[in-house]
């Protein structure tokens, strides 16, 4: 399902650090499958500050820390059910170690899905020193950037700095390999959006690090994702297309 051949042909950039946009992932048909059945089940709100940066979406592990089977794969689709085999695969830690020149073969790995829906964001960050390398994927037929939903790759810790902004469409990808200066954020999706912004976050670590998505110790209530507005002055509740 992942043209391998896409990330291969690739090279990272070194400006202003070591990262790669990489798109055309996956053929019309799978990135239409891939997009129609994004999950839906088994979500957590996240939302606060860590010190560093202010967030908040939605969450769902498609493969946890350090695991060799998918999370939760009764709802999800044949092709999201194969798209995490595949992640999951010696093959793909092969093409990312080559391609990122970092030793990826034996490091744990977890990887999660999101929404981010209206007035969702990620502030600018440079990820934690456990992540090595991280691989974001989208899943939106379509986005309108005026929207927000956007990862925007900075120069420093100011939305300012903006070096590049990449669009949540499905097949688009990019690859970030963590260092002091790796400087990146999402936009804050506009409160008009009448869609989600969808993506899947996978993430190499360190040898013997925690997950930060998944804290162990943590009990929370998983639901479905569903979005609230209104509608002729009251509240209700459906799913959010």
């Amino acid at each position: 399902m992942i043209d391998f051949t896409r990330i291969t042909s690739q090279s990272l950039s070194s400006e202003p650090y070591q990262w790669a946009f990489v798109d055309q992932l996956f053929s019309p048909t799978d990135a239409k499958a891939l997009a129609d059945t994004f999950p839906r089940d088994h979500f957590k709100t996240v939302k606060g500050y860590d010190g560093e940066k202010g967030y908040e979406y939605e969450a769902r592990s498609l493969i946890h820390m350090g695991a060799t089977s998918t999370t939760y794969p009764e709802p999800l689709s044949s092709s999201w059910r194969q798209f995490a085999e595949e992640l999951l695969s010696p093959s793909y830690r092969e093409v990312m170690s080559t391609f990122t020149g970092v030793d990826l073969s034996d490091l744990p790995m977890e990887a999660n899905v999101f929404h981010y829906g209206r007035s969702a964001w990620l502030g600018p960050h440079v990820d934690l020193e456990d992540k090595l390398v991280t691989h974001v994927f989208y899943f939106n037929e379509a986005w309108n950037e005026n929207d927000g939903g956007c990862l925007t790759i900075l120069r420093e810790g100011d939305m300012d700095q903006v070096v590049k902004v990449i669009p949540p469409l499905v097949g688009n990808s990019v690859v970030l390999v963590r260092s002091t200066n790796s400087w990146h954020a999402v936009s804050r999706v506009r409160d008009q959006s009448r869609i989600s912004r969808r993506s899947l976050a996978l993430t190499f670590y360190r040898p013997g690090s925690p997950s930060t998505m998944w804290p162990g110790g943590e009990t929370v209530s998983l639901h479905n994702y569903v979005r609230e507005h209104t509608a002729l002055g009251r509240k209700f509740r459906r799913w959010w297309q």
